[in-house]
């Protein structure tokens, strides 16, 4: 029998050629004092460039997620997660969408990626978001 981590998409930004996401692991969460920290991960791939990233997430960084998605349906660009951290992300609301990934200081890389998003990416992304919260409140 193999252990299995179960993992969900945190969000995602796809068309047909290239996509962003960030999935989240719920096996073994790191614990520090009340905190609960979730490994995750930047995913993006294209037929250019194929490159994952990883994140230490907690519960304050879902909440920070819903902010961004609030800023985005207002037209802003969205900046996550919040912090001081190596890896992160930029989303701007244009058409295309951009979603630019930063893993800065390590390799200093930067990597925009254009996405022509459906018309119902938010509202997809919040769904997304559900999923996540109610498999940290486990």
């Amino acid at each position: 029998m193999t252990d299995e981590v179960q993992a969900r998409e945190l969000f995602r930004f796809a068309d047909p050629g290239q996509s962003v996401s960030v999935e989240v692991e719920f096996q073994d969460p790191l614990t520090t004092g009340q905190e609960r920290y979730f490994t995750a991960r930047i995913v993006l791939e294209s037929g250019f460039v194929r490159g994952r990233l990883g994140l230490l997430l907690a519960s304050r960084d879902l909440d920070d997620w819903e902010r961004c998605l609030d800023a985005l349906r207002a037209g802003e660009r969205a900046t996550w997660p919040s912090g001081d951290r190596v890896a992160w992300l930029e989303v701007a609301p244009e058409d295309p969408v951009e979603v630019t990934v930063r893993d800065s200081p390590s390799t200093q890389i930067v990597v925009r990626v254009p996405i022509d998003v459906t018309d119902d990416w938010l509202e997809e992304n919040r769904v997304r978001l559900a999923r996540v919260r109610k498999a940290v409140e486990r």
